[in-house]
């Protein structure tokens, strides 16, 4: 009897991943600790291309093998091995921690700017303050700005315009 070759690697007594998987989809633990062990650098890698920040892309890969342990049932094999199941889970979830983080990012350097230019405001004189609010965030024109402040156009204009360079100078505030 002929000795079977094996190209590639070695034949193991270990099952392998997509076996692990199944096992895992019928709660065997000890099926998911194998799963664990065998993955997680593999996942921590996809996700930390995609995050680039370790503690995120740490809390990411547990995120992603519970949804594993959660999920096992819903792995199809003839879509695909098991480790790009999982793979595909992994980087699944860090494009959508990536949005998340750069939108809570954007949320407070938009508070915190929001902050130093009222910051900045309360630095102006009381007619620059109004002039600036009235053409800047209520959108008036120097005309209606004039009408509401019941001032000289001219003046209405120098005013905003000192109060504008006055905010473009202060530190923090961009333009």
């Amino acid at each position: 009897m002929k000795e079977a070759v094996h190209i590639g690697r070695k034949p193991s007594a270990e099952p392998d991943l997509q076996e692990l998987v199944g096992r895992v989809a019928l709660g065997d633990e000890e099926a998911f600790a194998r799963v664990y062990d065998t993955v997680v650098g593999s996942v921590l890698g996809v996700v930390r291309a995609v995050l680039r920040d370790q503690a995120q892309s740490e809390e990411v890969v547990q995120e992603v093998l519970v949804e594993v342990w959660r999920t096992a049932p819903r792995y199809r094999s003839d879509r695909g091995t098991a480790l790009n199941w999982i793979l595909t889970l992994a980087h699944r979830r860090a494009v959508d921690r990536l949005p998340e983080y750069d939108e809570v990012v954007e949320h407070v350097e938009a508070r915190l700017e929001r902050e130093q230019v009222r910051r900045c405001l309360r630095t102006l004189t009381e007619i620059q303050r109004q002039a600036v609010t009235l053409a800047c965030y209520r959108g008036l024109t120097y005309r209606q700005v004039a009408e509401a402040l019941a001032l000289p156009l001219g003046t209405v204009k120098t005013r905003l315009r000192d109060g504008l360079i006055r905010l473009r100078d202060c530190p923090g505030v961009t333009a």
